[in-house]
């Protein structure tokens, strides 16, 4: 059935829908809440008191990035069955089904490398996953700025959750979208930090990514979430999730973050330094395929090779984030990151 139904599992929906359904849904809960299913993968809770806020939770982007998914699934039922009151407008995003029924990042191509609208070039809207990512921008939009007033008043929020690949010498971290014209914010530091998340990568250019998008139109504070390591569905140990799930469920209720004053040394900051991009088949790193994120290596290491060019490490402290060999020729095969400081 392509018809969303009051009750049902909407993660389950979602994997049973892959692409699309046959049409919308709305209905109201008991407290009030108002529900709309816009999509498969695209449930929007609104309370019938007016808020302040609106918060975007998305997983699923990579179909094998398990935890949120199951983190997001949990809220949504706990909300349906009003286990959970909101106090602000929440979308939940579950954004590739197709792909977590397969047990992979993606079915065609990588879809948190088409937001800003890449979907439409190299080629066009030539796979679903393009498609779908062209959807779901009209959704975030529709979300924050459709039928709500006092836009410039209401606090926006994206927050994409992930796992990665490999571990991490920090299990959690963030990516923050490189910001024009606005400076990061304390308060959402401190959000991360209260969700177990200390590690911040600070982006320093424009990308193709989900929390990209909603931070450069539409001013969200967005954040790429790393929430450890990808694992099956049902092979997650949920009490890793505690700290960020209990952040979140305080952000959407209104309930006590027990937010710490900011301070810097609370964190781990880096910035991009540089990325090492994929162009040829002999493409290969020169480190274990178990090294973790945020390693570092002495200066003039070998990180990778591919033809006749080498990739050596080019200053003290650099370190590796998000390394994959196996991207398709043209991708990002590694981002170099160092340490920094915000001096907030």
């Amino acid at each position: 059935m392509s018809v969303y139904q009051a009750g049902q599992d909407f993660l389950s929906f979602s994997r049973q829908n892959e692409w699309s359904i046959s049409d919308t849904t709305q209905f109201t809960l008991e407290n009030g809440t108002k529900v709309a299913v816009w999509d498969t993968g695209v449930i929007i809770f609104e309370p019938a008191h007016d808020t302040q806020a609106d918060i975007i939770l998305s997983s699923g982007i990579h179909g094998n990035e398990t935890g949120p998914i199951e983190l997001c699934r949990d809220f949504i039922n706990d909300i349906l069955a009003g286990k959970i009151n909101l106090t602000t407008r929440v979308m939940f995003i579950f954004g590739n089904p197709a792909s977590m029924n397969i047990g992979q990042r993606f079915v065609e191509e990588n879809m948190n490398r088409l937001f800003s609208g890449a979907h439409s070039k190299d080629g066009g809207l030539h796979n679903r996953e393009r498609i779908r990512a062209k959807k779901l921008e009209a959704y975030v939009e529709r979300f924050y700025t459709q039928g709500v007033e006092n836009q410039s008043e209401r606090a926006r929020t994206h927050y994409d959750l992930h796992t990665a690949i490999r571990g991490s010498k920090n299990e959690k971290f963030a990516v923050y979208p490189h910001l024009v014209d606005r400076v990061h914010s304390k308060l959402q530091l401190q959000i991360m930090l209260a969700s177990g998340v200390n590690t911040i990568l600070l982006s320093n250019g424009p990308t193709t990514t989900f929390s990209y998008f909603s931070s450069q139109q539409f001013n969200a504070d967005a954040f790429t979430v790393e929430l450890g390591k990808v694992r099956p569905f049902g092979e997650n140990d949920m009490t890793r999730f505690i700290e960020v799930r209990e952040t979140l469920k305080a952000l959407m209720t209104g309930g006590d973050m027990v937010l710490k004053v900011y301070d810097e040394v609370d964190f781990n900051l880096f910035t991009v330094n540089r990325a090492i991009d994929k162009h040829s088949d002999d493409f290969k790193f020169y480190f274990a395929d178990d090294v973790v994120n945020f390693t570092s290596f002495p200066v003039g290491f070998l990180l990778a090779s591919e033809d006749a060019k080498q990739y050596k490490i080019e200053q003290e402290g650099e370190a590796i984030v998000f390394p994959n060999a196996n991207v398709a020729n043209g991708n990002r095969a590694v981002l170099m990151v160092v340490p920094t400081s915000l001096n907030l």
